[in-house]
């Protein structure tokens, strides 16, 4: 069963909260990082981005970097910019995008639930991102980025949680510049936090990572390298039942055919796939529907029943696509360390893909229909994992507005 704690979050004053928050560092390169916190010293991408305090030529992984981040975590909390909750507090994050609202509980999740299977995982890791993160961590001894969890409802978790926010007033509540409202209540009293924490204990069997697999990775591998430290034997943590949550395509743009022509390679598609020219960007509209753009030409590609399989990875369109196109055609084996090959968040839009291909920085790009949370349970469920960068969640929680100390 789940174990999660209260902790005492390292936040910005209530003033101040708009202007800390920053989008995670994952989704953000050190050149958007620069140019999103200019002209705002009190950004938190000063702690989960520094290098955007160093000359350009700066290694984004030297120690430097760690160390700057380091420094700036201290000033922040030397001026009061953050301070430290006085006692152990839970904390409702709601997203509000579009209209659309979905609200989870912060706080400390078990690294040995992480060991031992009760949170589950649907993806592998990079070793490289997996280091950063590690040393990222360590030498500034706080996890700044969230991990963003699933679960299976439980009506009396949610009644708890929604019952708080109808009584209680926000500490924190804004609209950021992508139109994202973020608000934030304390849950500060401890019969309630027993009350939700016990819930957790007898009520929910197993929790899913949604987004974070590397920073729940990393925080894990720093538990052991800290075994005297209580805190990091928990990791930050927002959990979200599974009812509020959809998933965006997560696309891909690959630089070259693999010296095939562009009339041999979409012959060899066929094999596998109808094809079908577009005149308009194509957004698959179902599963085992996908979009190919290919020197300025959309097409429609539809796999045919042949090659779909009934297994819980094998009837997925990111395996599909990546067993008979990336790996068969293109010999991309491994999408996790090829270098040919780019991901692109649905959350920005096909003319992102356009534009990588139109540029000439890449030759081809495939949209997908989403994975749905159900298809993400199914296979966290039967111990497999998806095919990297499967899926992609949005809204994105802000870093630097609740941060665990280690």
């Amino acid at each position: 069963m789940a174990i999660i704690k209260p902790f005492n979050a390292l936040r910005p004053t209530a003033a101040l909260a708009q202007t800390v928050a920053s989008r995670p560092y994952d989704v953000l390169n050190s050149q958007e990082a620069k140019l999103e916190a200019a002209g705002n010293s009190f950004s938190f991408l000063h702690i989960t981005k520094s290098e955007i305090d160093l000359p350009e030529t700066t290694d984004s992984h030297s120690d430097l970097v760690y160390e700057t981040a380091k420094k700036n975590l201290s000033e922040f909390i030397k001026n009061g910019t953050l301070f430290s909750e006085e006692k152990p507090c839970l904390y409702i994050y709601q997203l509000i995008m579009n209209g659309k609202s979905q609200t989870g509980l912060v706080c400390v999740s078990s690294v040995q639930d992480y060991f031992s299977g009760v949170i589950k995982k649907h993806e592998f890791t990079q070793p490289v991102k997996e280091k950063d993160r590690i040393d990222h961590m360590r030498t500034i001894e706080a996890q700044t980025g969230n991990v963003f969890i699933a679960y299976r409802d439980v009506l009396e978790i949610n009644a708890l949680i929604n019952g708080w926010k109808n009584s209680q007033k926000p500490v924190y509540d804004f609209i950021a510049e992508d139109k994202i409202q973020h608000s934030i209540w304390i849950i500060d009293r401890e019969e309630v936090i027993n009350s939700i924490v016990r819930l957790f204990e007898t009520n929910v069997p197993a929790t899913f990572i949604a987004d974070g697999h590397h920073r729940a990775a990393s925080a894990a591998k720093v538990s052991e390298q800290l075994p005297k430290s209580t805190n990091a034997n928990y990791f930050l943590t927002t959990i979200f039942p599974s009812s509020q949550l959809s998933i965006l395509d997560y696309n891909r743009v690959v630089k070259d055919l693999n010296g095939l022509t562009e009339e041999y390679f979409i012959a060899a598609v066929q094999q596998n796939f109808i094809v079908e020219k577009k005149t308009a960007a194509v957004k698959p509209q179902q599963l085992h529907q996908f979009g190919m753009y290919l020197n300025g030409t959309w097409y429609l590609l539809v796999a045919k029943n042949e090659i779909i399989e009934e297994d819980p990875i094998g009837v997925l369109d990111i395996t599909i696509l990546s067993k008979h196109i990336l790996d068969n055609l293109l010999r991309i084996k491994d999408q996790r360390t090829d270098k040919r090959i780019d991901f692109i968040g649905g959350i920005r839009g096909l003319n992102e893909l356009e534009k990588r291909v139109d540029s000439g920085e890449m030759k081809i790009a495939f949209s997908f229909f989403p994975v749905t949370m159900e298809q993400l349970f199914d296979i966290a469920d039967s111990g497999n994992v998806m095919p990297t960068k499967s899926t992609w969640f949005e809204p994105k929680l802000r870093d630097g507005l609740l941060t665990h100390c280690l």
